[in-house]
């Protein structure tokens, strides 16, 4: 299984909303408000790599009040 974390850095005051429509994206596990320069963070996972790139760059980036993201993929078998 494929693992990511991506950090999102939202619009003012859009917090609430963009966490409410990533628990709707087939990857998405996990979601976590945070303080900090990114406002929340997303556990995805998937079986195929290609899907969790689809899952960041078509979902979740294209994410109304999305200003920016950082993704971290998890290597594999350092768990």
């Amino acid at each position: 299984m494929e693992t990511a974390y991506v950090l999102v850095n939202c619009k003012l005051g859009s917090e609430e909303s963009i966490l409410d429509s990533l628990k709707y994206l087939e990857s998405v596990k996990e979601v976590q408000g945070t303080f900090g320069v990114y406002d929340i963070i997303a556990k995805i996972e998937n079986s195929d790599k290609d899907k969790l790139r689809e899952t960041v760059t078509w979902g979740i980036r294209k994410l109304e009040n999305v200003r920016s993201t950082l993704t971290l993929m998890g290597i594999e078998g350092q768990n």
